[in-house]
């Protein structure tokens, strides 16, 4: 009776995702919105899988981007290979099998890089360990993006046949399916949100906190930094990869995965996110992931309109694409100043006082 109740919410998450899915496309036509709402999602998953090892276990890890892409390419390669072995048109039912294998894959394929990256990384802390974490994405990135066609064997050649610089489109150069819906973006938003919240307040999440605060005090108590801190990258990497997963096969998006989207902007905006939101805070880094990806729309479209163009006729020397970025920065650091510990700290947004408890 135990279990049925702890599955109770998946099922009321599921019926709210797949009702997403059936009234979506007819409540919000343009697919570009529709893109947003769900990249909005995908954001929200990197976001919740950096806090665990930013926020709550207290290491400054900012090559995050490595573990996103990492699960975006194991999952594009899987989806493309399985369409085109069993060919059939991308329906909803079809979806049901697809999209798990896609991003299960990349979930787990980034979890087992998360535990090569944490096992070297336990004696490095704070700018070291940002260091290494940072180099292991760059790696990533440029090993994919520089491998020659003209490779004829090793691992050059499988790398070669992930596109290189142009990215991959599958095996058959048309494209990577999309079958990830809304029901499958919100459907694991719900889900990885409830199990960060059930993370952050058990024993584990607890122990974590203990070895952010004070290491020694914590290891002297009981608590093994050695496990905690391998199974943080592991989580962290393993809820990365599954937003790459999804980010990869998801409908409206893109059909070419691309090593350019896993750049260091990627980890800086996901870094954002947590510390906008506040260090630690589940809630903190929903509002943070949302914030910064419709801010970052939002100011796309102002550079878009005619006032913006007619600035920009008058004044040849101005730049918008570096106006933007002004102006972004301008506004996390107005946020910063007035929130120096972000929007919630490590708080929730619905957590009861301690007195009311």
């Amino acid at each position: 009776m135990k279990g049925v109740r702890s599955l109770a919410p998946f099922a009321v998450f599921a019926a709210v995702a797949f009702a997403l899915e059936l009234s979506l496309p007819r409540l919000v036509a343009d697919s570009s919105v529709r893109q947003l709402l769900m990249l909005g999602g995908v954001n929200v998953l990197i976001a919740l899988s950096l806090n665990v090892i930013n926020g709550m276990a207290g290491q400054f890890s900012i090559g995050h981007a490595g573990f996103v892409g990492i699960g975006a390419y194991a999952s594009a390669v899987v989806v493309a290979n399985l369409q085109l072995k069993f060919p059939a048109e991308l329906t909803f039912a079809r979806s049901l099998w697809l999209v798990p294998a896609g991003a299960l894959t990349g979930a787990l394929v980034s979890a087992v890089f998360g535990l090569l990256v944490g096992l070297p990384s336990l004696r490095l802390r704070g700018d070291y360990l940002a260091i290494v974490t940072l180099g292991f994405a760059e790696i990533f990135r440029l090993l994919i993006s520089t491998a020659a066609a003209s490779e004829t064997g090793g691992p050059g050649a499988l790398l070669a046949k992930l596109g290189g610089q142009n990215g991959y489109a599958g095996p058959n150069e048309l494209g990577v399916p999309q079958p990830a819906g809304p029901f499958w973006i919100f459907f694991a938003v719900m889900c990885v949100t409830l199990l960060a919240l059930r993370l952050k307040f058990s024993g584990w999440g607890r122990a974590l906190r203990a070895l952010r605060e004070d290491e020694i005090a914590a290891a002297a108590v009981g608590v093994d930094p050695t496990r905690y801190k391998v199974t943080s990258f592991v989580l962290s990497a393993l809820g990365a990869g599954l937003a790459g997963g999804l980010l990869s096969i998801m409908r409206d998006g893109s059909p070419i995965t691309q090593p350019d989207n896993f750049s260091f902007q990627m980890s800086f905006d996901a870094i954002t996110m947590v510390i906008l939101g506040g260090s630690g805070s589940v809630s903190g880094s929903i509002l943070g992931a949302i914030f910064v990806t419709f801010t970052i729309k939002l100011i796309e479209l102002l550079q878009a309109t005619d006032a913006a163009q007619a600035l920009k006729a008058s004044h040849e020397w101005l730049d918008l694409n570096a106006l933007r970025m002004v102006v972004y920065a301008a506004v996390l650091i107005a946020v910063m100043i007035l929130r120096p510990e972000g929007v919630l700290g490590e708080r929730e947004l619905f957590q009861r006082r301690r007195g009311e408890r």
